[in-house]
């Protein structure tokens, strides 16, 4: 694991990759490695305080090179372990959590992490564990406790899975459809991803799935809701995706489990509410943690989208294309996590310029 991850320079640039700087800074912290990590200028506005928190309770050096709270930071040293029980809140971000549990089994003293407030993301944290299995480790999970005894991890082959929340983009695509079937190959129904939720949540907007050896068959059906209701706490990252097919759909929204949205590559619940805007949807606020979303008439016009250096919004809007001539700003950003999203576009029929 060291030799994978091991680099000789002492400054580390994430760009605005959130997980790297999490589990990095938490690996480096724990390790005793003397590390500055840094990132894009929207990364060093993403709050890291709740693992710094942790890491120093546990005996880690970890300073702040800019604002407090926030990277850049510096791992200076871990002379001992001073706790094997840390605090830390569940519903900010599933990062800190995972990045914790990773390195547990390198403490002495094992670690027992104890989530307070509610438990967002626990998918995560479950595959987390699933995974840190297959490598020899095995925590115990009893949320909102979670144990990791000290160890070594070993080498193991894993076969990595298909990405769900890559997916998620052709439900998006099929709902918006007026016919059609896409085979998305390697996509296993039994996944540990939170995002495979979107079976069910697409299932109510008009999108069958059919899970075959080689992988998912979707077909479009009709749409079988005027109102999709849906907590969004365990699959964020599918908001971008929904939010957008409900308003082309004319199908109003009433959801939760937004809050996370806040502290990602952009603020997305602002975003969505600006670009949202454009296609005469209204995304509001009418008590504290519970959205609603009112759908307008499609623009007949062609559109702007902005991405806010935000790879989910360029192709969580993208599917729109189905109904009206898009465009999209700073096409690069799907390079973060689906590079080959627009040629998969292409290869579909879609007509691009420009990219």
């Amino acid at each position: 694991m060291r030799q994978l991850i091991q680099s000789p320079e002492k400054t580390l640039n994430v760009m605005d990759a959130g997980t790297t700087m999490r589990f990095l800074v938490a690996y480096h912290a724990i390790r005793g490695e003397n590390k500055i990590m840094t990132g894009t200028p929207r990364m060093l506005e993403r709050p890291i305080k709740p693992l710094v928190d942790a890491l120093r309770t546990l005996g880690a050096d970890v300073r702040y090179l800019g604002h407090e709270g926030f990277p850049p930071v510096e791992t200076r040293g871990f002379a001992r372990q001073r706790s094997n029980r840390i605090e830390i809140p569940g519903n900010i971000s599933s990062q800190y959590i995972s990045a914790l549990m990773m390195v547990g089994p390198l403490l002495p003293d094992g670690l027992t992490l104890h989530l307070t407030g509610p438990v967002a993301s626990a998918p995560y944290i479950k595959m987390t564990a699933a995974l840190m299995t297959q490598f020899g480790i095995t925590p115990q999970l009893d949320l909102p406790e979670i144990k990791v005894p000290h160890g070594e991890y070993r080498p193991a082959e894993v076969t990595i899975e298909a990405d769900w929340s890559a997916a998620s983009y052709w439900f998006a695509f099929m709902a918006l459809a007026e016919r059609g079937e896409v085979m998305l190959p390697h996509v296993a129904s039994n996944s540990l991803q939170g995002d495979r939720v979107i079976v069910d949540v697409m299932g109510q907007l008009g999108v069958e799935t059919q899970f075959l050896k080689e992988g998912a068959r979707i077909i479009k059906k009709p749409v079988s809701i005027s109102t999709l209701v849906w907590d969004f706490k365990d699959c964020p990252d599918l908001a971008q995706t929904v939010l957008p097919v409900c308003a082309a759909l004319g199908v109003a929204g009433d959801f939760v489990g937004l809050e996370s949205l806040r502290i990602k590559e952009t603020d997305r619940i602002a975003a969505l509410k600006q670009e949202l805007h454009k296609i005469n949807g209204r995304l509001d606020e009418p008590q504290a943690g519970h959205w609603r979303l009112t759908p307008g008439t499609l623009p007949k016009e062609p559109l702007w989208i902005n991405t806010y250096h935000d790879h989910r919004m360029a192709m969580g809007f993208a599917p729109l294309a189905t109904r009206m001539p898009l465009a999209i700003q700073d096409p690069t950003v799907v390079e973060k996590s689906y590079p080959d999203f627009w040629a998969d576009m292409k290869r579909v029929g879609f007509i691009l310029t420009g990219i």
